[in-house]
């Protein structure tokens, strides 16, 4: 039942490994690199449990030297458990606070595994079983152990499927994020082009209206001399209309 509960939590934490993969997807492409190496401290803190686990259940069949030696591997193993612990506490905290809430609760299991390993530990140690107490423990340790170890089979082929699947999942994401990224880089470039024309377009417009602005002053220079031209050739006819009044005038009155 003790390997049992390892493998169980075991069980739980990759389950949290697939979760975490599809989550990923959601967040800063920079907590790719960190979620990483949690990941990895966590498969080796399953790796040493569910170890840990089997070496509680055989020392406890064990008795004299040989349950010594036994309990000084086991409690070697719960230091480095606990150094895995550590690191991943450390690693959690330095991530953005959505992501560090979910891995503090997986923790939060890790360390509640931990204590009931170091109880496991602790009781074992003290135990003083019998030659029949033993037996017994030996043939039911024996039936659960394989029992256990089909049950670890099965369901580290599951949450390895669920891996393959979550992984599938992260690559199908990165190939439409590329995609997308693509077509933004093609729509970027379209707007460029447009942009050019665009502006090519309102230096044609400047021009036009430079030239607009000149043939606007040339006709005003027409119509000005035009104007004087009018004056000049009313003047002209007034002057010559006065001059043949005045000549009638001179015929007329020496007749």
């Amino acid at each position: 039942m003790i390997i049992e509960n390892r493998i169980v939590s075991c069980s739980f934490a990759f389950n949290g490994i697939g979760y975490y993969i599809v989550g990923w997807t959601e967040f800063v492409g920079a907590l790719d690199t960190m979620s990483e190496v949690f990941e990895g401290y966590e498969r080796q803190y399953c790796e040493l449990s569910a170890n840990l686990s089997k070496k509680c259940a055989s020392a406890s069949l064990l008795d004299g030297e040989q349950k010594k030696q036994k309990v000084s591997e086991i409690k070697a193993a719960l230091d480095e458990s606990e150094s895995l612990i550590r690191k991943m506490d450390l690693e959690a905290r330095s991530l953005q606070p959505n992501v560090k809430a979910v891995l503090l609760a997986k923790l939060r299991e890790y360390k509640s595994d931990l204590n009931n390993l170091k109880s496991d530990v602790k009781r074992i140690s003290s135990a003083n079983l019998n030659q029949a107490a033993r037996d017994e423990l030996l043939e039911s340790g024996m039936a659960d152990a394989l029992t256990v170890s089909a049950d670890q089979k099965a369901r580290l082929l599951m949450s390895t499927e669920r891996l393959n699947k979550s992984s599938d999942r992260v690559r199908e994401s990165r190939r439409t994020m590329l995609e997308t990224e693509e077509l933004g880089v093609s729509i970027l470039q379209d707007l460029h082009q447009q942009r050019q024309s665009l502006l090519h377009a309102n230096n044609t417009l400047h021009g036009v209206d430079d030239n607009i602005s000149k043939s606007k002053k040339v006709l005003t220079s027409m119509s000005r001399r035009m104007s004087r031209n009018k004056w000049i050739i009313g003047s002209v006819i007034a002057v010559l209309v006065l001059a043949i009044i005045l000549i009638l005038y001179f015929k007329l009155s020496k007749k």
